[in-house]
């Protein structure tokens, strides 16, 4: 179906425009066609769909409670909509492929792999995969690069989380923690973890294999939680071109020096900085060395996220905006969206600017997803 968004204000070119939008074939189209139904956008925001480039909140779904899993593809259907429903019209689910039994065990990639061709094909939003290899978990290593190379994977990232959780290893409630994530017994977990951390020094090799895989096969990669501009460095030279979630302020203003993305976390700016005491994504964004906002663990923070940065005042629309689309689209080499304009995907979502909430959203040209009431808006 055809569709003309009138009397909103659009997102194009960087200004927002009083002006009507036409949707034809999956895309903006340059004209609205004859038969094509109305959307009354009066008083809204309409804007280029949100792109998620790491959301981990499907994992919510997968298992709500510690050892209590739902079938995959139950928890998918639940994620896609209420992915559509923030106005994220592009995901990256981010898929943690750990050592670690349970949640994000190899096992769980596999189930969740195959279960993902089915849920891409219900679902308004655009899922795609966000592998996050943990440096250690070398035993899954040829899953991955299988996965890697059967188009499963859309975006790699480097994980070391290892190193963190061998110093905490020692401290009951921690371990106690960890074990219950992995369903495991504490003193289980602390032996498993010991034996995988004796084989670190297979970990380059393996690094290496991986990047060689993600260059042929064309997918982006991003390294994690830098906490040097060495391990900036280091990564970039493995072809790892997005900085995400650097724990320094000079590792990010390195990547940008370097013209890399650097991606930080919207429920940061929501709540006005890191849950675990690092920088605040905020200002960091103001100055142009955060360039990308991420739902990390809670989707609906996109889209406030962006208009909590007009209300600080130091962004207009346009730009916070493309921290939750534009910007996200290009690190991810996605030509086709993230913007407005005839061509492009028609991924748009259209938002009472009062509020902020979605009102509707179209994902391909098509409507995915509308608020209750607002039915009204449109005439056929």
């Amino acid at each position: 179906m055809a569709w003309t968004i009138t009397g909103g204000s659009v997102l194009r070119d960087g200004a927002m425009r009083a002006e009507d939008l036409a949707l034809a074939d999956g895309t903006v189209a340059s004209a609205p066609a004859p038969e094509a139904a109305r959307f009354d956008a009066q008083g809204l925001c309409v804007l280029p769909g949100i792109v998620d480039i790491h959301g981990d909140a499907h994992e919510r779904q997968l298992q709500p409670r510690p050892g209590v899993d739902l079938p995959v593809p139950l928890a998918l259907r639940d994620s896609a909509a209420q992915l559509i429903a923030s106005g994220i019209t592009t995901a990256y689910l981010g898929v943690t492929l750990s050592w670690e039994p349970g949640l994000r065990s190899l096992s769980a990639w596999r189930a969740l792999k195959a279960a993902l061709p089915t849920a891409r094909a219900a679902a308004a939003t655009d899922l795609r995969v966000h592998l996050r290899f943990e440096a250690d978990n070398l035993d899954a290593l040829d899953d991955a690069l299988e996965g890697i190379a059967d188009g499963s994977v859309h975006l790699l990232g480097f994980n070391d989380h290892t190193p963190g959780i061998m110093k905490k290893i020692g401290k009951p409630e921690q371990v106690a923690k960890f074990a219950g994530r992995a369903g495991m017994q504490a003193e289980a977990f602390r032996s498993l973890a010991e034996s995988v951390a004796a084989r670190r020094d297979e970990i380059p090799a393996a690094r290496a294999r991986l990047a060689e895989a993600a260059r042929t096969a064309g997918i982006p990669m991003l390294s994690h939680d830098d906490a040097t501009i060495e391990d900036r460095v280091h990564y970039r030279a493995h072809g790892a071109t997005i900085c995400e979630f650097p724990m320094a302020e000079a590792v990010a203003a390195d990547a940008r020096a370097a013209g890399e993305h650097v991606v930080m976390g919207a429920p940061n700016v929501v709540r006005g900085g890191s849950h675990i005491g690092w920088a605040s994504a905020a200002p960091l964004a103001e100055r142009g060395l955060v360039t990308v906002l991420a739902s990390d663990y809670v989707w609906p923070a996109m889209l406030e996220a962006a208009f909590a940065m007009v209300r600080r005042g130091a962004m207009d629309l346009p730009r916070a905006w493309a921290l939750v689309s534009a910007n996200p689209a290009e690190a991810c080499g996605l030509n086709d969206r993230g913007r407005i304009a005839p061509g492009l995907r028609g991924d748009v979502v259209l938002v009472d600017p009062a509020t902020p909430s979605p009102v509707a959203v179209f994902a391909g040209g098509r409507l995915g997803w509308l608020a209750p009431g607002a039915e009204t808006r449109i005439a056929r």
